[in-house]
């Protein structure tokens, strides 16, 4: 019997892990955030999407023990459950490789596969198993189910997941992968209730956050992403530097004396926004700046989504609808200004005030494009697919998605 169950959807980062609780039919019941890991971790947890945050601080030891935070949030979640019980816990999993096309129960052999893809992902994959790996031990009858944020992107055409790299490197692992899958399935979803010629359409959606990738989709389905075999590539993002010149990091290895690890380390926490910035990796910091580093940051960050959606556009053969979505996506007006003014020669003009306000449709009248802010909600995929796979309910839990 699950009717009195709730499942958890579980989003861990390299320093914060996010969560959300739902029942069956995916109605929330509470949202959080453990952040701070290695420093100071904090629990932020709210009853319902509505409720403001309450904070707890969890002072003294362990702040480094992972494993240690994660049971003790299990329990502090447990806890606001009034009574009822976890009946199944999902995970945003990076990577799945080439041989997961949609999201699996967890078993053990499920779980060795993932671990053979850290390398591809080496520090997100490890991030994403650690609460897999400590609830298998410490809640070993409620089933876990693994979500990956690069399936949604099997459907990309062969030639789009191809590298010009020797074949057999390209068989060992050695191609386009996409990220912030579960964001665009969510995204596609709410194109099917808010605007019909997009979800049957040409629709380029803009994920731009810490983390920052453009997706085409042609009929709801993924044809082309700026992500690659790695979440380092595409647009510039808060400390990720996206599309590089492989020529330039064979010179920072051989003439700037860089080894693997520090390079490694500077591309993926000193380089994006915060690297050319020297001030910030926060959006909002560089917008309130008067420093012209900053303004230089943003500027880039802004050429390099208009210059990659002009390439989708190309892949699309024309364009239907723009979305935008998460953090940057959805609260900064001045960049999704810019960004459309960029783009303006596909025929889509924005409402000022609209785009001021936050709407959910920002596209002037007589657009040829329609322009959309979406908020995205990778935990609610979660939960939908954790539901689906483990407990069975399908058309229950996507109705409830409306």
């Amino acid at each position: 019997m699950t009717e009195g169950g709730k499942i958890l959807a579980v989003n861990a980062g390299s320093s914060s892990v996010k969560f959300a609780v739902f029942d069956p039919r995916l109605e929330r019941h509470l949202s959080g955030q453990l952040e701070g890991i290695g420093t100071r971790p904090m629990l932020r947890i709210s009853n319902g999407i509505a409720t403001p945050a309450r904070a707890d601080n969890w002072e003294g030891p362990g702040a480094d023990d992972v494993p240690g935070l994660i049971q003790r949030l299990i329990h502090s979640i447990e806890e606001h459950l009034d009574g009822s019980r976890l009946i199944a816990i999902g995970h945003r999993v990076a990577i799945g490789g080439l041989e997961h096309t949609g999201p699996v129960v967890v078993t053990a052999a499920i779980l060795e596969k993932l671990r053979a893809l850290v390398p591809l992902a080496p520090l997100h994959q490890p991030r994403n198993l650690e609460p897999i790996e400590v609830l298998q031990a410490s809640h070993p009858h409620i089933p876990q189910v693994a979500c990956f944020d690069t399936a949604f992107h099997r459907t990309l055409p062969r030639v789009a997941q191809l590298y010009a790299l020797p074949r057999d490197l390209a068989e060992a692992g050695a191609q386009r992968y996409g990220f912030h899958g579960l964001s665009y399935e969510y995204i596609a979803s709410r194109l099917a209730e808010i605007d019909t010629r997009a979800a049957s359409g040409r629709t380029i959606v803009c994920h731009l956050g810490s983390g920052a990738s453009l997706c085409a989709l042609r009929a709801g389905k993924s044809i082309a992403t700026t992500m690659g075999f790695s979440p380092l590539s595409g647009l510039v993002m808060g400390t990720r530097p996206g599309n590089l010149d492989p020529g330039l990091m064979i010179w920072l290895i051989r003439e700037h004396g860089m080894s693997v690890d520090e390079l490694e380390h500077m591309l993926y926490h000193d380089a994006g926004l915060k690297g050319v910035s020297g001030i910030s990796a926060d959006m909002r910091a560089l917008l309130a700046s008067t420093d012209p580093r900053a303004k230089e940051a943003i500027d880039l960050f802004i050429y390099r989504i208009v210059t990659e959606i002009g390439s989708l556009a190309a892949v699309l053969g024309g364009l239907d609808a723009l979305v935008f979505t998460a953090g940057i996506g959805e609260h900064a007006p001045e960049i999704r200004s810019a960004v459309c003014s960029g783009s303006s020669w596909l025929g889509l003009r924005i409402d000022g005030d609209r785009n001021l306000a936050n709407d959910l449709k920002i596209s002037a009248p007589g657009s040829a494009v329609s322009v959309w802010v979406v908020p995205t909600d990778e935990e609610r995929m979660v939960a939908l697919n954790t539901s689906r796979l483990s407990l069975g309910h399908g058309n229950d839990a996507k109705e409830s998605m409306t």
